[in-house]
């Protein structure tokens, strides 16, 4: 009797483990099927049992078209039936994904985010002027802000102004000038303040503002009525 066990190690590959054995051995039994009619009514129920295995799936676009083609891949491509779609190509489905890449500009000097690139290039287009020179400090501001933020030691303006003529590719030079940037002090206690601020709309803390404001008007409406 011992010897009738069948060990999962000794059974067939399963290609989509999520579906289970039982469903590789219906689809095995439609491709053993002679006639085509027979193969195409199989087919169109294992199809109707994998969709009722996923309901999450059922708002999500060309769904049917997912599982007809999950179907000739555990079958691995050798199920002839009528489908309302082409089969994949088993050559496609095989090719490496290309590799992502970077949505940053500028690489070398990541800590500073997309949107000060974008901000820069946009202060490459305009005119030379006050409104220009005053765009210009903002940005080089808030670099130094994104610098404090991911190495908290001081920082010179002069590695600033170095920056910004690098990624600006060489369009804005201020390395020259008298003007200096925010204090790093001031930068960094303005970023508390704003997380102090943003902390009170945490679950939390309103639960306890609004528990002490309650309390306050408690206390009030007692004084009231013994006056």
């Amino acid at each position: 009797m011992i010897d009738d066990i069948e060990y999962n190690t000794e059974r067939e590959h399963l290609i989509i483990p999520e579906y289970g054995r039982h469903m590789q051995k219906m689809i095995n039994h439609a491709k053993s099927q002679e006639t085509k009619e027979e193969r195409n009514k199989i087919a169109k129920a294992i199809i109707a049992v994998m969709g009722n295995m996923q309901p999450h799936l059922r708002d999500v676009p060309d769904f049917q078209h997912k599982l007809w083609d999950q179907l000739f891949i555990m079958s691995k491509f050798e199920l002839d039936v009528d489908s309302p779609f082409d089969m994949p190509s088993e050559e496609e489905l095989r090719e490496p994904p290309k590799p992502l890449e970077y949505p940053q500009n500028f690489p070398k000097y990541r800590f500073y985010g997309n949107n000060i690139k974008t901000m820069i290039d946009v202060a490459n287009t305009w005119e030379d002027g006050d409104m220009k020179e005053a765009l210009v400090f903002t940005i080089a501001n808030h670099m130094k802000k994104c610098f404090l933020n991911w190495n908290k030691d001081t920082v010179e303006d002069t590695v600033i102004f170095q920056h910004l003529f690098e990624l600006s590719e060489g369009k804005i030079n201020i390395k020259d000038t008298t003007e200096s940037l925010t204090d790093a002090g001031r930068l960094m206690k303005s970023n508390k303040k704003y997380t102090s601020k943003s902390s009170l709309n945490t679950p939390v803390n309103k639960k306890n503002y609004h528990k002490k404001s309650n309390n306050t008007n408690n206390n009030n409406n007692r004084n009231k009525k013994r006056y």
